[in-house]
């Protein structure tokens, strides 16, 4: 049976560095804060915030919210935008996607300055992401499968990858930032010719599609590591990733599980992209 490689350790380390960090700032009068910028009421962004609520205060990030009604105008929402831009105080953004009004979500992702950009939602840190030089930070789940790996001593130098997956969300930022590692990688997708046999040739898969059970036992061999990014609903209320684990943890050396995986790492990697915003301006 596959090792799971479970999220909550790798998310541990990682805050207890960052409280180390934290304090570190502190002492040279620098309070690391993090704005919290949300439309509406969503049940899944209330759930997403409270877990970041509950790091930021276990690490010691102080938090400002903006909270706008569902109606609010694009002039609001660019408002609280530029108060996050002028405001010294706040080092990291947060703001929710996606938007009922998707044009007043693309005005304010351009107008966010790519340095409070914690997430990756402007064309600047996506840029950084890609060049591998400037300010911005990567979307916290691409990260978070990079701390995995480093957390769990997964080389990543020379390994073939299979990345499942080609949004701008996770699959084409982190084979970016498993090129950086000097990883090779194959980006492939659900209409990839042959998607078993690709998977099978590469050391480690990365499954990031948003296709509940997508990879199964024909794409995998023994020896093998599975990333599991996907995080679907089933009819049944359940979670489950893009990967079956039930036919692929009896064939692969290790296998990220679903829930409990690269999603528990998320916030811990948005904590860690405030602590580095706030080192970066002092």
């Amino acid at each position: 049976m596959a090792e799971l490689l479970k999220g909550a350790p790798v998310a541990a380390a990682i805050s207890e560095e960052l409280m180390k960090r934290c304090e570190e700032l502190k002492k040279k009068g620098i309070i690391p804060c993090a704005a919290i910028v949300r439309v509406g009421e969503r049940p899944d962004d209330l759930a997403y915030e409270k877990g970041a609520l509950k790091r930021f205060e276990n690490i010691g990030i102080e938090v400002r919210h903006f909270v706008l009604p569902t109606d609010c105008t694009r002039s609001e929402l660019l408002s609280v935008t530029d108060t996050v831009n002028s405001d010294s105080s706040i080092h990291g953004c947060l703001m929710f996607r996606p938007l009922q009004d998707r044009e007043t979500e693309k005005e304010a992702c351009k107008r966010l300055l790519p340095e409070k950009d914690i997430d990756c939602m402007t064309s600047g840190s996506l840029g950084s992401v890609f060049t591998g030089s400037g300010t911005g930070f990567p979307p916290c789940t691409a990260q978070a499968v990079i701390e995995l790996c480093d957390h769990y001593g997964i080389g990543l130098e020379g390994r073939e990858i299979a990345v499942v997956g080609r949004s701008l969300v996770i699959g084409r930022p982190v084979s970016m930032l498993l090129m950086q590692r000097n990883a090779t990688v194959t980006m492939c997708h659900t209409r990839t010719a042959d998607l078993a046999g690709v998977c099978r040739r590469a050391d480690i898969i990365v499954a990031a599609a948003g296709h509940a059970g997508l990879i199964t036992s024909e794409h995998v061999r023994p020896g093998q590591i599975v990333i599991d990014v996907g995080i679907n609903v089933t009819p049944e209320g359940r979670l489950t990733g893009d990967v079956d684990s039930a036919s692929v943890e009896p064939v692969v050396a290790a296998l990220t599980p679903v829930p409990g995986g690269v999603g528990s790492i998320t916030t811990a990697v948005l904590a860690k992209h405030v602590i580095s915003a706030a080192q970066n301006c002092a």
